[in-house]
């Protein structure tokens, strides 16, 4: 999972930066809120916020990110308690509000937990206004019309929708549907390339340098 930290205390910075990597995440962390929204783009597929930041605080971001219409889960770590500033954060759609001082090792039972119900909530799953999938009968619907894809088409969509909202390498892509073959990154991309021209809309996300991910679509 790519994540994105916000937190202004440089020692509790380090710690859960060095915490969230020894555990495997990919991470970049700011000190600032305005260096957040400088730097945010759609390939993080998690946002750690402090509230009390310079700049712009942990609110002001979600309130600028919500109004682009750029969705992404969030965490919010704050020392605030009162119960305002609480009912705030998940009025503006955070996922977990985690009061400091806390363990990492609770983070990273919250995070664990928001993966895994983005993974299993739901069998059908929206990728864009008009194309959903179903995991459970393994088909991609436009309009709710089934498409016919080839058989490797569909196992690309089919474990980009397990990975909903995360970013699938090109190893997993190797492991899952080459079946650990010899199978080279530009032969990957091809494949996928005549996926995405064989689609209505462009809701597959070529990750530069990392791999490809489906975001899960919410309608506004």
């Amino acid at each position: 999972m790519k994540i994105l930290l916000l937190e202004d205390e440089v020692m509790l910075n380090n710690a859960i930066s060095e915490y969230l990597r020894d555990v495997g995440h990919m991470l970049e962390s700011f000190t600032n809120g305005l260096d957040v929204l400088n730097n945010i783009d759609p390939s993080f597929d998690l946002l750690i916020l402090d509230i009390n930041v310079p700049h712009k605080n942990g609110f002001e971001i979600i309130e600028e990110l919500n109004s682009r219409k750029f969705f992404v889960p969030i965490i919010y770590i704050s020392a605030l308690i009162d119960i305002e500033d609480i009912t705030k954060a998940y009025q503006l759609g955070c996922r977990e509000y985690i009061k400091k001082p806390f363990h990492l090792e609770e983070l990273g039972i919250k995070i664990n937990q928001i993966l895994k119900k983005d993974q299993s909530s739901t069998s059908h799953i929206r990728f864009s206004e008009n194309y959903s999938y179903s995991k459970e009968k393994q088909t991609l619907y436009f309009n709710l019309e089934p498409q016919t894809l080839t058989k490797k088409q569909l196992e690309i969509i089919h474990i980009l929708a397990l990975n909903i909202n995360m970013i699938v390498d090109f190893e997993s892509f190797r492991i899952d549907i080459w079946n650990s073959e010899n199978i080279d990154n530009p032969t990957i991309r091809a494949e996928i390339s005549r996926l995405k021209k064989s689609l209505k809309e462009d809701f597959v996300k070529n990750i530069r340098g990392l791999g490809y991910k489906i975001d899960r679509y919410y309608s506004i």
